[in-house]
């Protein structure tokens, strides 16, 4: 898992290189194999494409159109309910959703945290 902040009027596209270099220093099991990264069409640009093949990934990212194309074709429904899931998850912790942190590493911190303890009780240990 990877994080990284800023401020909420920046793009996406522009957070793709410190987010993964957070990932690049926090795990190895990607690296030196061919993986992928699935990214929506906010993402379709050809810097982030550069950016995530420097760090030995292959981008899956659907082109701006490309999902309202094959909904009306096939009746396709997004996944977005995932990513959503997980903001949602997050947002249950009260010093994220409202920040008190004013240091940008204390918010970071307690991101980690909450990320952390979300995947924990997720793996089933508490019973």
């Amino acid at each position: 898992m990877a994080l990284a902040i800023d401020g909420a009027n920046r793009h996406d596209m522009k957070m793709v290189l410190a987010t993964l270099e957070d990932l690049a220093r926090w795990s190895q099991a990607w690296q030196g194999g061919q993986s992928g990264l699935c990214m929506d069409k906010g993402y379709d640009y050809d810097e982030v494409r550069q950016i995530v093949a420097q760090y030995g990934l292959v981008a899956h990212i659907r082109g701006r159109g490309e999902e309202a194309v094959k909904i009306k074709r096939e009746g396709f429904r997004a996944r977005r309910w995932v990513v959503e899931r997980a903001h949602s998850w997050i947002n249950r912790f009260r010093g994220l959703l409202i920040r008190w942190s004013k240091k940008a590493e204390n918010y970071l911190g307690l991101l980690h945290f909450a990320c952390g303890l979300i995947a924990w009780r997720a793996t089933g240990l508490l019973g």
